[in-house]
C-alpha cells in the first residue's frame, strides 16, 4: 500500500509541529508550504518544503507545480476569504481537504456539558470565532455543492512546551517566581481542558485519508479538564513557587480595560468546556493516555529555563497585571 502523501499548509506551528513529526514517523511522504522554511520547531528530517505564501495563490501554484495530494491540511486559514482560496486552489488536486477551525467556535457559554460536535456553533463575544464559523460554513456549501472533500477539526487550548499557557505568556511565570500577584480571570473555578500537542497529534493523524471522515466535523481534545486555579498552581509548582499569589479578577473588569484580552477571555477562557471525544475515538479507538498537564507544566518551564533568550516580558501587560492586581486584590479587614 502507497504511502499517504499530505501537504501541511504551515506544519512548524504550536499543534502541527507535533503532527508534521508523527507524520513522518507513520511512513507518511509529508510535504510542507510554508514562507520562510524556518521556525524554532524545526522541519522533521525527510519532509519536503516548499516555499510559498499561500495568501498569494500564484506562488502556490509555481511551488506546487502539477502535484497532487491524498490531503491538503490548512493550518494557517482564519477566514471565510482563506478557505475560498483554498477551494479554488485545491479543488481538484486532493482527495481530502482539513480546516483547523477551533473549539472557541461552539456555542458560548454552552447550554450543557460535555461539548459534543452537535453543539450549535455560536460565539458573540471573539471575532477569531466568529471568522472560524463562517470559514465552516463556506467550505461545508462546497461539499454539498461540488463535493469538496472537506473535514474540520476543532482543536481547543492545546500547547507544546514553548507555549505557556496564559494570557501574557512568560511575563506571568516571571511574576509568579518574583512573587508579585497574577491574575486569574473570574474566580479560577471554570473547568478548562487543555491538551499536549502531542495527544492531539494522535487524534488528528487518525483522521487522515478516511474516506469515513469527509463531510465531518471533529473536535480533538485531552479527556483532562481542570480548572483554572489549578492550572496556574501546576504551573506554579513547576517554577518553583510554592505558594503563587492569585488574584481573582471578573473578566468584564478586564475587558473595560484591555478590549482584545476581554473578549478572548469571555469569548473563550471565561466559561466551563468539557468535550465529549466520542465521536473521535469512533474512527482513532486508541486516541486514549494522555499526557497529564501536571507532566506538561514541567516540560514548559524546562524548556524555557533552558532557552532563558525566549523569556520576554511584556510590559504592557506586566503593568496592566499590576494595575488590575492592586484593584482587585482582596483587603484586610
Amino acid at each position: 500500500m502507497a504511502a499517504l502523501k499530505v501537504l501541511f499548509i504551515g506544519g512548524t506551528g504550536i499543534i502541527s509541529s507535533a503532527c508534521s513529526r508523527l507524520a513522518m514517523q507513520r511512513g507518511i511522504e509529508l510535504h510542507l508550504l510554508n514562507r520562510t522554511g524556518t521556525s524554532i520547531r524545526p522541519v522533521p528530517a525527510g519532509a519536503e518544503v516548499h516555499l510559498a505564501d499561500i495568501r498569494k495563490p500564484e506562488s502556490v501554484r509555481d511551488a506546487l507545480g502539477g502535484r497532487e495530494f491524498d490531503v491538503v491540511v490548512d493550518w494557517v486559514a482564519f477566514t471565510p476569504e482563506h478557505v475560498s482560496t483554498d477551494i479554488e486552489l485545491f479543488s481538484d488536486r486532493t482527495g481530502q481537504y482539513v480546516f483547523i477551525s477551533s473549539a472557541s467556535a461552539y456555542q458560548t457559554p454552552p447550554d450543557r456539558l460535555p461539548v459534543t460536535e452537535s453543539t450549535p456553533l455560536s460565539n458573540p463575544y471573539w471575532g477569531y470565532s466568529r471568522q472560524k464559523i463562517e470559514s465552516e460554513q463556506r467550505l461545508f456549501a462546497a461539499h454539498r455543492d461540488s463535493g469538496f472533500p472537506v473535514t474540520v477539526v476543532r482543536p481547543s487550548h492545546t500547547y507544546d512546551p514553548t507555549t505557556v499557557p496564559f494570557d501574557g505568556g512568560w511575563t506571568v511565570i516571571d511574576r509568579m517566581r518574583r512573587g508579585e500577584g497574577v491574575l486569574v480571570h473570574g474566580d479560577g473555578t471554570s473547568l478548562w481542558t487543555i491538551t499536549h500537542h502531542e495527544d492531539f497529534a494522535r487524534g488528528f493523524l487518525g483522521l487522515l485519508g478516511r474516506n469515513e471522515a469527509i463531510g465531518e466535523a471533529f473536535h480533538i481534545t485531552s479527556d483532562e479538564s481542570p480548572t483554572w486555579n489549578s492550572i496556574y498552581a501546576s504551573m506554579a509548582r513547576a517554577a518553583g513557587v510554592s505558594i503563587p499569589d492569585l488574584v481573582h479578577v471578573p473578566s468584564d473588569a478586564v475587558m473595560a480595560v484591555d478590549e482584545g484580552w476581554g473578549s478572548a477571555l469571555l469569548g473563550d477562557k471565561a466559561h466551563s468546556m468539557v468535550f465529549d471525544n466520542a465521536k473521535i475515538r469512533g474512527l482513532v479507538p486508541d486516541f486514549t493516555d494522555f499526557i497529564p498537564f501536571e507532566e506538561g507544566a514541567e516540560q514548559i518551564i524546562d524548556w524555557y529555563d533552558a532557552h532563558p533568550e525566549h523569556k520576554v516580558i511584556d510590559k504592557q501587560m506586566d503593568a496592566l497585571m499590576d494595575k488590575l492586581v492592586e484593584a482587585y486584590r482582596p483587603r484586610a479587614l
